[in-house]
């Protein structure tokens, strides 16, 4: 399938939290969406591997995402090798997005910023039509494809935004994808059931900070919630007065 965005995390529910509301918004204007999770959480303090794959897979549904897939580039301690480059190559050439929206740069979470390199030096390499696989790769290889801009979503650290976008309309869609990870965030009104310990993300505070957070950003371009990105190259804006910020001035 052809998709027209991907997004990339390095663990189920990275996407969500930082770009769900985005995802789903370009899903609904009828753009091919895609999610691709870097590993599947196997190291992480709670949830199994096995139940934070059904919790990607019923939080790429309520996104409306169109595919779905997983690499086993290692949690707590990401590689990105020759091998996992060039499974992630064989993805990008088989679904050929236009747009990535990846992890950010610098983040609290090393495996964040090892999965940013990752994804940055696989956006160029797979463009290369030498660039062939060395080590075996299990995928299809594919031509080479090449996506037109990689955009990194904001995560645990702050940065300041290249552009910010207005995600109001799929607030509830992205709630609803955040209520999939039973075993990772708090979830209001549910209550906790053996989930293990307790870690930053499951507290309600961190579910705060969230909607916290997304209000900020939506109030400096003027909407109820807002997703902030950075780009490390300039923007290409062809109409100035349609990025012009909403509400009152």
């Amino acid at each position: 399938m052809k998709l027209d965005v991907l997004g990339i995390g390095a663990h189920p529910d990275d996407l969500e939290l930082g770009c769900g509301g985005t995802l789903a918004l370009l899903a609904r204007q009828g753009r091919k969406v895609g999610v691709l999770h870097l590993t599947r959480g196997e190291l992480g303090t709670r949830g199994t591997a096995a139940e934070r794959q059904a919790e990607a897979e019923r939080a790429a549904a309520a996104l409306g995402a169109a595919d779905l897939d997983f690499l086993d580039c290692g949690d707590g301690g990401l590689r990105n090798g020759p091998a996992e480059e060039e499974a992630l190559i064989a993805l990008l050439r088989r679904w050929r997005p236009d747009l990535i929206l990846g992890p950010t740069p610098r983040d609290r979470h090393p495996d964040h910023a090892r999965a940013h390199a990752l994804v940055e030096a696989v956006s160029f390499y797979a463009g290369l039509a030498n660039r062939v696989p060395t080590s075996g790769a299990s995928e299809p290889w594919g031509s080479p494809h090449r996506p037109a801009a990689v955009f990194s979503y904001m995560q645990h650290d702050l940065f300041e935004p290249s552009f910010i976008v207005d995600v109001t309309s799929t607030w509830e869609a992205k709630l609803e994808s955040l209520s999939a990870y039973g075993s990772q965030l708090h979830q209001p009104g549910r209550e906790e059931k053996g989930g293990g310990p307790v870690t930053k993300v499951s507290t309600p505070d961190f579910r705060f900070a969230v909607e916290g957070r997304a209000r900020h950003f939506g109030l400096l371009i003027g909407a109820t919630f807002g997703e902030p990105f950075w780009s490390r190259l300039p923007l290409a804006v062809p109409d100035p007065m349609a990025i012009l910020p909403g509400g009152v001035r």
